[in-house]
């Protein structure tokens, strides 16, 4: 008998301010960072990635942070205007016929909408955050539930001594 593989295409959305307040307050530190290089291959599990987006309200987005986005995930960085969940909601909607599985960085409810939608368009969704911080009705509309903990994030210590411009 003939193995088949099955190949999944998964797209994340990250909710980057959300996530961010929540390990920083989780781990008591504003100098807490997500380690993409850590959290992204557990995530997949296997599974191919189609995109990684990281959506972040304001100005101050580190060009280092979204280079080595794109260089290890070619993953790109979306400032936005206001809040992430208007892009975030209408990049899933514009994925949701391109992939399987959208996995979204974020425990915000005001996703409760969105995650029924695509479900209903045929994607597996899920959702990757921080347990004090994930709405509970966000945690059972998904198809699978990722919770973001200590190993997944790293303390920024800024550049080392001397390097400083």
């Amino acid at each position: 008998m003939e193995t088949i593989q099955i190949t999944q295409s998964v797209a994340i959305l990250c909710d980057g301010n959300n996530i961010e307040r929540s390990i920083h307050d989780e781990s008591k530190s504003t100098n807490t960072m997500i380690n993409f290089d850590v959290l992204v291959p557990r995530l997949l599990n296997g599974r191919g990635l189609n995109r990684l987006i990281y959506f972040r309200e304001g100005k101050s987005i580190s060009s280092k942070f979204a280079e080595r986005l794109h260089e290890n995930f070619y993953g790109a960085v979306v400032p936005c205007h206001k809040s992430a969940d208007i892009p975030l909601s209408i990049k899933a909607t514009q994925l949701s016929s391109k992939v399987d599985t959208i996995i979204i960085m974020s425990g915000d409810s005001d996703f409760v909408e969105l995650v029924r939608y695509l479900k209903n368009e045929g994607v597996r969704v899920e959702i990757a955050a921080v347990k004090n911080s994930t709405a509970q009705i966000l945690q059972e509309e998904v198809s699978y539930y990722h919770e973001i903990t200590q190993q997944d994030w790293f303390e920024y210590k800024g550049p080392p001594k001397g390097k400083r411009k």
